[in-house]
């Protein structure tokens, strides 16, 4: 593999973020740097085992969306429509005055409307037939936000949701790359939305393990490579970003924050939930990402992990950020603040990663106060790192075995 100029990479002109961290990039950012986790006991999860999660804070979206559209939308589509809204006014873009048909969307998400789905089968079952809302179909459909996002502002090019499990919001990013790269589209709105803290999601993540049970230390329950990390913290977010083709933002004379550069994705094909304990599936996305930027893995300055804070992701993937990169690159993982918002976590690390080639400054992994002796990696924590960014990675891994990976080059 070569050095070199990417055969094709795009600009990132405007990021925008809603997390638990908080509402816009300047509140997220700064406490993601501050490394302060999130958590906190949730009174929609009261009586249950696991009763914490990491949810956005103060977020009213009847006062920051119209009430017309929170009526009949879900909260995964009102959590997109703020975040896209500040990426698109961050990249100084005016959905009134674009030109539309050239503007693409390309949203990840794993569950879509679980919200309502739940809701309105209680009506059902409660209510009957007659008490089901009109609107249901179109609040809960994964699909759905997208086309929200396209009436909102004008985006009248291609249009599509991904649904990759966690590594969601990463797939929308590639995909929207591509799009960009086939001249389909000049301006691409990508990103990825969830808002899955609800009861029956819970329980079922509980049922199956994969959640932490620090019921007493919400706030440390998530410890992405601590030696005492017991599982995840269930989150809800968004994250987005504009893509630009370079020419189109060179001809507007655009802010460029970072370029994506290569992407890659596999799958695992291993087993439905449980990693592949050899890693060689994200191996394998990974050098694929590698190749399609042209860089040797000793390019790579840093790493976004996955880092879900569960026993077998972590030393995975640190097992294969050591065969590929050694030592060098500053590893960290934002879900010791953020939580593990599932399919908007790979949009919202990729956001974060764009800032971090940007600025210079690696976030630490809140919580890691005894680095796991079977992860020989370089991950930062305690305070932020200064250094000088090149180039660096966002990974992202699900259910499924799917696999996604970004590589992120300075401006």
């Amino acid at each position: 593999m070569s050095d070199g100029v990417s055969p094709f990479d795009v600009a990132v002109t405007g990021v925008g973020l809603v997390t638990p961290a908080g509402i816009g990039v300047p509140a997220s950012w700064e406490r993601i740097l501050l490394g302060a986790p999130a958590a906190t006991y949730d009174p929609e999860l009261a009586g249950m085992p696991v009763d914490f999660s990491a949810r956005v804070p103060g977020f009213d979206a009847d006062k920051l969306l119209d009430r017309r559209v929170t009526w009949r939308t879900d909260r995964y589509t009102h959590l997109a429509l703020v975040a896209a809204r500040e990426a698109i006014a961050d990249a100084g873009l005016d959905p009134a005055t674009w030109n539309g048909a050239r503007v693409g969307v390309v949203v990840g998400s794993a569950l879509g409307g679980t919200a309502t789905y739940e809701q309105q089968h209680d009506v059902l079952r409660e209510d009957g037939v007659d008490g089901v809302s009109p609107m249901a179909i179109p609040m809960m459909a994964v699909s759905m936000v997208a086309g929200y996002l396209a009436v909102d502002t004008g985006a009248r090019g291609p249009n599509l949701v991904t649904a990759a499990a966690c590594a969601s919001g990463t797939t929308a990013i590639g995909t929207a790359r591509e799009l960009l790269r086939s001249g389909r589209c000049d301006v691409a709105l990508a990103g990825g939305t969830e808002a899955g803290l609800t009861p029956l999601v819970i329980s079922a993540f509980t049922r199956m393990g994969t959640l932490s049970r620090r019921v007493d230390d919400p706030a440390g329950a998530s410890r992405p490579f601590d030696a005492l990390r017991d599982g995840f913290v269930a989150a809800e977010g968004a994250g987005f970003l504009v893509l630009e083709r370079p020419e189109h933002a060179q001809a507007r004379r655009a802010r460029v924050r970072a370029r994506i550069i290569g992407y890659g994705a596999s799958a695992d094909a291993h087993h439905a939930t449980a990693p592949d304990p050899s890693g060689a599936g994200v191996e394998r996305a990974i050098r694929m990402a590698l190749t399609d930027a042209r860089l040797r893995p000793e390019r790579i300055d840093h790493v976004n992990a996955h880092g879900t804070s569960t026993r077998l992701n972590d030393v995975i993937e640190a097992d294969v950020l050591r065969r590929i990169f050694g030592e060098r690159p500053a590893v960290t993982s934002v879900k010791g603040v953020t939580g593990h918002s599932l399919g908007a976590a790979g949009a919202i690390e990729a956001a974060c990663t764009v800032l971090t080639v940007q600025y210079g400054v690696v976030p630490p992994t809140a919580n890691l106060d005894s680095q796991d002796p079977g992860i020989d990696v370089d991950v930062v924590a305690k305070e932020p790192r200064t250094m000088p960014i090149q180039a660096a990675i966002s990974n992202s891994c699900g259910f499924g075995g799917q696999n996604a990976v970004l590589v992120v080059g300075a401006a």
